[in-house]
């Protein structure tokens, strides 16, 4: 394992602490831009189907290098780090997709079973289509909380075998022990976060019914307590896991990361309420793994002073360094400012663009 050499994240005077920064992260609106991207519907070898929204500067040449974005919990496409991270990376010339979870976002009637922490194969049939849609160039993947997870899994799973166009990832405070994130999340200082993804989650289950034809009646018989009870109630019954504690024991990336043989940042932060300091510490990381612990930002949150950076998003600078860095670009600074938004709601029938 080595450090990643960033700089010094400073929280913003007004949000000191984990807490705030993650309260912040969702409630602290960007400025929400209009949809430009090009919808790919994308096959997955059982038969449901998710959704890529792909945006390209103008400047991007084929041979260039390609990002593919993965949100978190109940995010999609959408998401404010979603458009903000894709859109710092479409002006220095990088094709960026952004890739909505099974049943998220514009896929929202195209996957009979739910997205989880395990779902890697998924990650791997985009990271292949995007080879097949940009021959020749190489793909940087960055995964977000949840999808952070998948990223890790995915990569340790591969070893030297490697995937489409991957050459490099990255994982943004994710949940390497499942089970550890899930019951801490339970602690009365966490029962907000608890309420919040539980409440989304149990929406998003009766959406699914309401939306995907002929689904198997999969309604909970009851509302969960928390996460992990959800979890025990849907995600690991409707996904073939049999029980929670099983879902987090066969899904956790932690496992795998020495297996991981492609250059790989983990960003992740020491007051993350949500994601305990200690699994990090814990992992047996490879040399070619760059952890960056920084000492504030909370989940997703990393909003600091604005000072050596543009914005007051130091997240969002250091994954985009972090990616130039890697090379593969000859668009360069001087693409047109994209934009970005929500998608077309129903992309049923778009088929594969």
């Amino acid at each position: 394992m080595r450090v990643a050499d960033f700089p010094v994240f400073k929280a913003h005077p007004l949000l000191p602490n984990g807490h705030l920064q993650t309260v912040a992260a969702v409630y602290l609106p960007s400025r929400r831009l209009g949809y430009a991207a090009t919808p790919h519907v994308v096959e997955l070898p059982d038969g449901d189907r998710v959704v890529m929204h792909d945006d390209c500067p103008p400047g991007w040449r084929p041979g260039d290098r390609v990002a593919l974005l993965m949100h978190g919990l109940s995010g999609c496409h959408a998401s404010w780090y979603m458009q903000r991270v894709a859109s710092k990376l479409v002006q220095r010339g990088i094709r960026t997709f952004r890739k909505d979870l099974r049943g998220c976002g514009a896929g929202i009637k195209l996957a009979r079973l739910p997205y989880h922490s395990g779902r890697s194969d998924d990650a791997a049939a985009c990271v292949e289509q995007i080879a097949r849609i940009c021959p020749g160039s190489a793909t940087t993947v960055v995964g977000f909380s949840l999808s952070g997870n998948i990223v890790l899994k995915l990569l340790g799973e591969r070893g030297e075998s490697g995937c489409g166009g991957l050459d490099s990832a990255i994982a943004v405070c994710p949940p390497i022990e499942l089970e550890t994130c899930a019951e801490n999340l339970s602690r009365l200082s966490n029962r907000i976060y608890d309420r919040h993804f539980v409440g989304s989650l149990v929406r998003a289950v009766d959406a699914r019914m309401r939306h995907v034809p002929g689904l198997e009646d999969h309604r909970l018989p009851r509302r969960p307590r928390g996460l992990v009870d959800f979890d025990d109630l849907y995600t690991a019954r409707v996904s073939g896991f049999g029980t929670a504690k099983n879902y987090y024991r066969v899904c956790s990336s932690a496992p795998l990361v020495s297996s991981i043989r492609i250059p790989t940042l983990v960003l992740a932060a020491a007051d993350d309420p949500m994601i305990p300091a200690a699994i990090f510490q814990r992992s047996d990381w490879p040399d070619g793994v760059e952890v960056h612990m920084a000492a504030g930002g909370g989940h997703l949150g990393f909003i600091g002073r604005s000072k050596g950076d543009p914005d007051c998003r130091w997240m969002d600078w250091r994954i985009v360094e972090w990616i130039m860095a890697r090379g593969g670009t000859t668009g360069g600074n001087d693409a047109k400012r994209p934009s970005f938004d929500a998608a077309p709601r129903d992309l049923a029938s778009a088929g594969g663009r």
